[in-house]
């Protein structure tokens, strides 16, 4: 499988790509594509890194697969392609953000927009076969990502991380909370976030009042 991923990455990352697990990795992913239909494309599987450089990087929001459906994954969490109904959590994460910000509920579920303000859209896991939830699960991505995560907490100042759900606040270990902001809360699922685990997190304001604090432009939401 060709790398295709920005050049700030492939030098910040050089080391990994070079590691055996990342060769194996490469050599599963090859193959699921040409066996059977995965997610997101193949020219998308590093849009997250391609969108968002590793300069321009001041957010991370942290999930954990790709879709799974068709025309759904364009390789940026929670993300769709544009015109795409939005999923559940999309739908509940563009309702926080006009409660919390007081703005309309976008059209568009294209998260790329967000990713060109600097915010890193990262899955734990960056492929996934159609329909499979997980398929492709402790296979070597989870290291991958770890490691990137790792990179941004240690060679970077003041980024924000945003945790929601179980899963992505493990990630905690991975992060110097010395240096960096933490904003941790429910997954925005409706199963969390009825449970009242999500809205009202304010998140959104909450990093730009972070930003802002430290010299930096808002994102715009």
């Amino acid at each position: 499988m060709e790398l295709t991923i920005q050049e700030s990455w492939k030098n910040t990352l050089k080391e990994e790509f070079e590691k055996p697990y990342f060769l194996d990795l490469m050599d599963f992913v090859e193959k699921e594509y040409a066996m059977h239909t995965c997610y997101p494309e193949m020219s998308s599987v590093f849009a997250a890194f391609n969108a968002c450089s590793f300069q321009d990087t001041r957010v991370v929001i942290l999930g954990q697969d790709p879709y799974h459906g068709p025309n759904q994954a364009n390789g940026l969490c929670f993300s769709v392609k544009n015109t795409v109904p939005h999923p559940p959590s999309l739908q509940n994460i563009f309702k926080e953000i006009s409660l919390d910000l007081g703005t309309n509920y976008p059209e568009s579920g294209d998260l790329e927009r967000w990713a060109q303000q600097g915010v890193l859209l990262l899955n734990a896991t960056l492929t996934v076969r159609a329909h499979e939830a997980g398929s492709h699960q402790k296979k070597g991505w989870e290291q991958f990502t770890d490691a990137v995560i790792k990179k941004i907490s240690s060679e970077k100042n003041a980024v924000i991380f945003m945790l929601w759900g179980g899963y992505a606040k493990k990630k905690i270990k991975l992060i110097d909370t010395e240096k960096h902001h933490i904003l941790s809360s429910g997954h925005p699922s409706p199963l969390s976030a009825n449970r009242g685990y999500w809205f009202g997190n304010k998140h959104f304001s909450r990093a730009n009042y972070l930003l802002e604090k430290t010299g930096n432009s808002k994102i715009m939401w």
